[in-house]
Formats: C-alpha cells, sequence, structure tokens
C-alpha cells in the first residue's frame, strides 16, 4: 500500500492485512506522522472485502510499539494546542481500530510500552513472544494517563492489576502479562510469526458475518448497559441466517466437507 510516511507499511497476504510500526532505528516509537499513516492503512482494509482479518506487529527485532515518540514531546507537545493536535490523531488511529469490524490480532515481540501498550490492547487478541516487556511509564515522565485508557486497562486487567501497572511504572515479562489477562498466548520467539499467521487463517476460514457478528457483540457487551447497541447486534445476528453462507455451512456439515465462506 502507498502511504503518505515511511514510518507505516502495509501489505495484504491473502486474507490477511498487515500493518507494520515501521521505525526500528527508535524501537517503533509512535510519532504523528505514523497515527496519521494507522488511519489511511485500517480504512483501507476496513472498506476491502478480500481482509478477513488484521494483523498489527512491529518492524524489525527489538520492539512491537515501545511508546509515543519522546524526541516530538518539546515541539509537538509543549504546548495546549500542539497536544491537542497530537492527542486529535491519536484519537483518530483509536477510532479507526474501533471502526474495523474483523478481528484485529497484535503480534508482540520485545518492547510493547505505554502507547504501544494502549495500542495492543485495542486488538481483539494479543499474543507475544516470550521475550516481550510490557508496561506504563507514565508515573515516570510525569504524564496524566488519561480516563479512556485507563478504563480499558481496567476493564481488561481488573483494578487490582490496574493499579499495579500505573502505580509502579514498572516493566513486566510477557508471562506476569499473560497471568494478569493482558494476553491470549505467549509462546518462543521463534514461533510467534507463524502461530499468529495460523491463528489468522483459522479466523479468515470461518463464516466472515458470524465474525463479525461475534466481535459486535464482545464489543458491546464491554459497554457500560445503557451506552449498548443490542439492536445492531440483533440486526447482525439476523444477517447470518439469512446469509447464503449459512446455506454453505449447512450443506458443508452434512456433506463432511470444508466450507466455502464468501461473507454473503
Amino acid at each position: 500500500m502507498k502511504l503518505e510516511t515511511d514510518k507505516m507499511l502495509a501489505r495484504k497476504d491473502g486474507p490477511i492485512g498487515w500493518m507494520i510500526y515501521n521505525n526500528p532505528a527508535r524501537h517503533n516509537a509512535m510519532s504523528l506522522e505514523m497515527q496519521e499513516g494507522i488511519v489511511q492503512i485500517l480504512e483501507s482494509f476496513r472498506t476491502d472485502p478480500e481482509v478477513r482479518v488484521v494483523v498489527i506487529r512491529g518492524a524489525g527485532e527489538q520492539a512491537f510499539v515501545s511508546g509515543a515518540d519522546i524526541s516530538e514531546f518539546e515541539s509537538r507537545r509543549a504546548t495546549a494546542a500542539t497536544r491537542r493536535r497530537y492527542d486529535e490523531a491519536g484519537a483518530r488511529a483509536g477510532a479507526a481500530m474501533s471502526r474495523l469490524e474483523v478481528p484485529l490480532i497484535a503480534m508482540i515481540h520485545g518492547f510493547c510500552l505505554g502507547g504501544g501498550l494502549a495500542t495492543a490492547m485495542r486488538a481483539d487478541l494479543r499474543i507475544a513472544s516470550e521475550d516481550a516487556v510490557f508496561g506504563i511509564p507514565a508515573a515516570r515522565l510525569g504524564l496524566g494517563y488519561g480516563f479512556g485508557g485507563v478504563k480499558g486497562l481496567v476493564d481488561l486487567v481488573g483494578p487490582a492489576f490496574a493499579a499495579e501497572i500505573l502505580l509502579s511504572a514498572r516493566r513486566f515479562s510477557a508471562n506476569e502479562a499473560l497471568d494478569m489477562g493482558l494476553l491470549n498466548r505467549v509462546v518462543p520467539n521463534d514461533e510467534l510469526e507463524k502461530t499468529v499467521r495460523e491463528l489468522a487463517l483459522q479466523i479468515a476460514s470461518n463464516a466472515p458475518l458470524t465474525v463479525r457478528a461475534a466481535k459486535a457483540a464482545i464489543r458491546e457487551a464491554m459497554k457500560d448497559r445503557e451506552k449498548r447497541d443490542l439492536e445492531r447486534v440483533e440486526r447482525l445476528v439476523r444477517d447470518c441466517f439469512e446469509s447464503e453462507d449459512y446455506v454453505e455451512g449447512r450443506r458443508a456439515f452434512m456433506e463432511k466437507r470444508t466450507p466455502e465462506f464468501r461473507g454473503r
């Protein structure tokens, strides 16, 4: 995919869309231009019917995303106006992730810190290698950590672990993160990409409308009761039963063959 920045990369591999944070010299620290590139990539994947799952990862061997690019703070987060632009770019990137209807998998190796952890938390599934390191160092930098990020962390790991992560500002190993509930799985370093690819292909082989409905229901379940859009979930479930894929799934089961789902 042609982008306006070389700090983000995107490509399609069959039904998998890959989004790669490409700033390995700075451990894939997140810059403003990278935030803006995320929106372009995910909007392209969102509107592409061939993409059934998206994987996000960092370039190089050292990091998923090591956090925000602190070298930009003096020029881009020093005043109220520049902070607002920076924060708005981050909000647009987060919104692009939220609009994605296909599953989003975070493939995590090396450093996954600060904004990198916030990015990984927006994924539906998080698979990490044994060398992955996690943490939110805001308390060591004097940064304020917004309510949205805190709530997302509490929803994922509970208030006790969220407090330890935020108040200690220390780094946690992959196995500690797994025990907290931050991760779905930890695998050996040399098996990470293979494991993620196999999982992505397994998801992509399932009925796309069913996967979409399940993801939507999970997201609504995480919201406050009064903010849930249950009508949309019901509509998506109804779409499944009225689809050609439902017919194909039943026939494939009776004929003892692998179904060929088309997302309609």
